[in-house]
């Protein structure tokens, strides 16, 4: 059931929630938006009929309108998101402490209302929430790593993973999580887009993040290692056989500010 119902004391009858269902299974009956009985199964569960009501006078899956956040009046300015977008770093040095809990949650449930295809919304965040735990985590991966290179070697195109070995065991360089005291990995099951939705859902986390003051590192040697070289740690982590990993990502508070954005060249462009 979807719950659909209508505040007909509120409701204008303008029709915008009919005009902008993806799936066409409202009308108007009696000058009042309806989705037949019939038409429940194909909806897309997208809540564009909740979000666009002007009046707040539509409701489905039992939502309320009031607990949604507004947007006329709430969106930041193109210079703020410009800003924000050419200002994003990838961060290679954090204080060593956590996130508070409630920050952390935050960031993760407002990544998680990123787009995913056909809606599907299935992505899974696993995330290392403690720094000594996530250390601990390094100096097994690294252990393992050594004996794999002591006994044989790296597959065929991953030799230079040596040389990020050499340099934890010269400098104590921390090549795989950058000394962040938080990791997030983001998989999906073999449904759709997993991989799409898994980087999108990231990119929003550390948009997101950033606004918050969190740094955060697109982290691929931590995905090599975890999901390619030594698959016992996905299994440790908790991350389920049939998922499909999209990337991996460390994060915490920087130790480093940035006072300006950077100047890349031009966007290629190709135009049709």
């Amino acid at each position: 059931m979807l719950d659909f119902a209508i505040n007909r004391d509120t409701c204008t009858s303008c029709g915008q929630c009919v005009a902008d269902c993806p799936a066409r299974i409202i009308d108007l009956v009696d000058s009042f938006p309806a989705i037949a009985a019939d038409k429940e199964a194909t909806c897309y569960r997208c809540q564009h009929c909740f979000a666009v009501c002007p009046t707040g006078a539509l409701s489905i899956f039992g939502l309320r309108p009031e607990n949604s956040l507004p947007v006329p009046g709430h969106l930041p300015s193109p210079l703020q998101m410009e800003t924000l977008i050419k200002g994003r770093r990838s961060v290679r040095n954090y204080r060593q402490e956590n996130l508070e809990p409630a920050l952390l949650d935050k960031l993760l449930q407002v990544a998680a209302d990123a787009p995913s295809g056909m809606n599907t919304r299935q992505v899974l965040f696993t995330v290392v929430d403690d720094r000594e735990k996530l250390a601990g985590l390094r100096d097994e991966l690294i252990a393992g790593l050594i004996r794999m290179r002591d006994n044989g070697g790296f597959p065929a195109g991953l030799e230079f993973v040596g040389s990020f070995l050499k340099l934890w065991e010269d400098y104590r360089v921390d090549f795989l999580f950058r000394g962040a005291p938080h990791l997030l990995i983001v998989s999906g099951p073999q449904i759709v887009s997993p991989i799409q939705d898994s980087m999108i859902a990231l990119s929003y986390f550390e948009l997101f993040a950033q606004a918050n003051g969190v740094g955060t590192v697109w982290d691929g040697l931590a995905k090599l290692a975890i999901c390619d070289l030594l698959p016992e740690f996905r299994t440790r982590l908790g991350i389920p056989e049939d998922h499909v990993v999209g990337y991996a990502m460390a994060f915490g508070r920087p130790a480093v500010h940035y006072a300006r954005t950077a100047q890349h060249p031009p966007a290629q462009i190709n135009r049709y």
